[in-house]
């Protein structure tokens, strides 16, 4: 509930849109690979143009890159250079363990600011990190035989 004289926040949420090469790639990794649903889809001329993905309270968009024709768009450069989304997790380590049983690479977890840190890069370079709190210490490596 929210006192009589507060005020509503407007923005509700920060969701990443990731401009992608090959949206069948990408929601293998994303959907097959992570575990994201895809809750909301534009399908245009028959083909999946943007959708949006859910794991858990966290959302991301996709969309795949035009080549020609009207919205055609030409990238400068790498896609995903410089881009990392963090996820905060109740527990990193078994999602680390669940999308490496399904294939995906991902680093070695390792505790950085008091976080247990997984990460990995998706088909086109943007980097996703699952943390969670840890009382570790830091700079601890993850061994899979613990």
């Amino acid at each position: 509930m929210t006192p009589d004289n507060a005020i509503e926040p407007n923005v509700k949420q920060a969701v990443p849109f990731f401009r992608v090469l090959d949206m069948g790639a990408s929601l293998h990794f994303y959907i097959d690979g992570l575990g994201f649903i895809m809750m909301k889809k534009w399908i245009d001329d028959g083909k999946l143009r943007w959708c949006w993905l859910e794991i858990g309270n966290a959302a991301l968009m996709l969309q795949e890159i035009r080549r020609e024709g009207h919205g055609a768009w030409t990238q400068e450069g790498k896609l995903g250079i410089g881009v990392t989304i963090s996820f905060q997790c109740a527990d990193a380590l078994a999602i680390y363990r669940e999308v490496t049983s399904r294939g995906i690479q991902a680093s070695r977890p390792f505790v950085g600011n008091g976080m247990w840190v997984a990460a990995l890069s998706d088909p086109d370079g943007y980097k996703l990190e699952f943390e969670s709190l840890t009382n570790a210490p830091e700079e601890s490596l993850y061994s899979d035989a613990a």
